[in-house]
């Protein structure tokens, strides 16, 4: 069958589904997507092309519909400002959108798996509705997937379809694992689905074995290879869940590869690697070996907001979990708002100073609720305390007039904001649409300097509920390695709604502000950020763990994580960093 061309249709056309049958079988288009291993990295640019303008989604794994919302960024992240020390860098954020459906095509309404044709019927089943469906299936739609059954069925509906090859595990895993399967003495390799049966006595030879579900069976698997003339010391390396955070590799022989995965309880997936190029893991592996490598991490922000803070977290191989401490809600009094905005337009102001992309979002709004664009601000001067705010004002087609050469926070805007000249400024006051809870920092500043301020609330932050009963043990118990807080609120608001952190928790903070308001609740302090912005944040914890990494394997101690180890108390001085 030859696929039909089809043209980009927006992401709202599943309200378009309607007509004949005939008409919507014209309009269906399914594409079969390869996501990659796991890491979100991997996937292609036309994959994820595809996924941001897909009506449906047929998913094949329970991780699939959280890879698919971190690589599209959904929900879209609504940022806070919090307090004056990270006003510019708790924002960035971008406004929600809707996403695509999400449909299991890995089980049933009954909870039972389902087979290639269930699942093909799923797939032509959304179709027919006349929608952009993404079938995605893990690695790679025609590498030991059932993306060629399922296409088949699609075909024979009548319905076209594209493929979009994906990175498969088969080379990925071990790359991330620091085991090349080919080298310049090692040019021979074979792949051996462990699922049937096997004749291990033709894999006798020094090829390259890669093996495919072989967890169960390897000690039975590598006494055959041994029996057919493999030497008992050949080299094995076994890696599940590769290319994730949570990768572990195993290093043995097959003489004892059955016991070492025994005592390391390793589990699918996984991929078995026997040969030589074992070896090379001892110098090549670059994936495991870093600074934050599988620490659990708690990132006590904003659901959506916490998205950036995540996946630089996850660049130094951390794992990010994600607990709602705030959320962000209109102002309970909308008046004050649409007083300032009608004074902005009728030139009652000098300037306006947006201290987060929430202020910026919050004015945004209420000037698409009176039916006003950016032209409404000609004549008006416009601060903004950071790139990622200024970033904000751009996107609406304005530009920051005054941004902190120096730190961006309140008081580096306040450093570089102009006294007040009744000469050179006909108008002596300023709008500052900000938290409920923002400091007094700006204005105070603001009046010194000779201008009058309307300092208004633009919206309101609200104590997030409590996390699950789980999450909060890991919290007090010391099963999080480190937590990351951004602001004063969030130490607050998580002391608050789950207790402390345990003593062998690493505590980050963005700030000295920060870091005053966590020892005040009694939390030692061991990495502080040079400057208030998120990125920064990161690269000081990496640092930290990078450190701390070395410093075992010098003192000739295995590598652990911070909850490997729980101290009887936390130290009573501060070795911030």
């Amino acid at each position: 069958m030859t696929t039909r061309t089809k043209t980009a249709r927006p992401s709202s056309s599943r309200t378009a589904a309607s007509g004949s049958a005939a008409e919507r079988l014209a309009r269906a288009w399914v594409s079969f997507v390869g996501s990659g291993p796991g890491d979100p990295d991997l996937m292609t640019v036309r994959a994820v092309d595809l996924l941001r303008r897909a009506d449906v989604i047929v998913t094949e794994v329970a991780e699939h519909e959280a890879l698919v919302r971190t690589v599209l960024g959904l929900p879209a992240p609504v940022e806070v400002s919090l307090d004056a020390e990270d006003d510019e860098a708790a924002d960035g954020a971008t406004s929600q959108q809707d996403g695509p459906e999400f449909v299991d095509g890995g089980f049933g309404e009954d909870g039972q798996p389902l087979t290639h044709a269930a699942r093909a019927k799923v797939v032509v089943k959304h179709a027919k509705r006349g929608l952009r469906v993404v079938r995605l299936l893990s690695g790679d739609p025609f590498v030991y997937a059932s993306g060629p059954e399922e296409a088949q069925a699609v075909a024979k509906a009548g319905i076209g379809f594209e493929v979009v090859p994906g990175v498969s595990s088969l080379g990925a895993v071990p790359a991330y694992a620091g085991i090349p399967l080919t080298t310049k003495n090692h040019r021979e390799m074979a792949v051996v689905s462990c699922g049937e049966k096997v004749d291990w006595a033709a894999y006798a030879d020094d090829r390259t074995l890669v093996l495919l579900s072989a967890v169960g069976q390897i000690g039975e698997i590598a006494q055959q290879l041994v029996a057919a003339g493999r030497s008992p010391q050949t080299p094995v390396a076994m890696t599940r869940v590769g290319t994730t955070t949570a990768q572990q590799t195993v290093t043995s022989t097959l003489e004892h590869i059955a016991v070492d995965a025994r005592a390391a309880r390793m589990a699918p997936p996984a991929i078995t690697i026997i040969g030589d190029v074992v070896d090379l893991r001892e110098t090549l592996s670059w994936f495991e070996t870093k600074a934050l490598f599988g620490w659990r991490v708690l990132v006590p922000r904003t659901k959506d907001q916490a998205a950036s803070l995540s996946v630089g977290l996850r660049g130094f191989g951390a794992v990010p979990e994600e607990v709602p401490t705030i959320s962000v809600e209109p102002p309970r009094n909308p008046q004050q708002m649409d007083k300032a905005v009608r004074g902005l337009v009728e030139g009652r102001y000098e300037w306006i100073a947006f201290t987060s992309v929430n202020a910026v979002k919050a004015v945004r709004e209420k000037f698409e609720e009176y039916g006003l664009d950016a032209r409404a601000f000609s004549g008006l001067k416009i601060a903004a305390v950071g790139e990622k705010t200024a970033a904000a004002i751009a996107d609406w087609g304005l530009r920051a007039d005054l941004m902190p050469s120096g730190e961006q926070s309140a008081a580096g805007l306040l450093a570089d904001w102009p006294e007040y000249d009744e000469v050179l400024d006909p108008i002596n006051r300023v709008f500052l649409p900000r938290a409920d809870i923002a400091t007094e920092t700006l204005v105070a500043g603001l009046i010194e300097l000779g201008w009058e301020c309307d300092d208004v609330t633009a919206y309101r932050t609200v104590r997030a509920a409590p996390p699950p009963a789980p999450v909060r043990d890991a919290i007090k118990s010391g099963k999080f390695d480190a937590v990351v807080f951004t602001s004063s609120s969030t130490v607050r608001n998580l002391v608050g709604i789950a207790g402390k952190p345990h003593p062998s928790t690493v505590i980050a903070v963005i700030g000295p502000a920060t870091a005053k308001t966590a020892e005040e609740h009694g939390l030692r302090v061991d990495v502080m950020a040079s400057a208030p912005d998120v990125d920064v944040l990161v690269d000081a914890l990496a640092d930290f763990g990078d450190a701390r990494r070395r410093a075992l394997l010098e003192a000739g101690e295995p590598v652990t994580k911070p909850s490997d180890r729980k101290p009887a108390a936390r130290r009573k001085t501060s070795s911030a960093r």
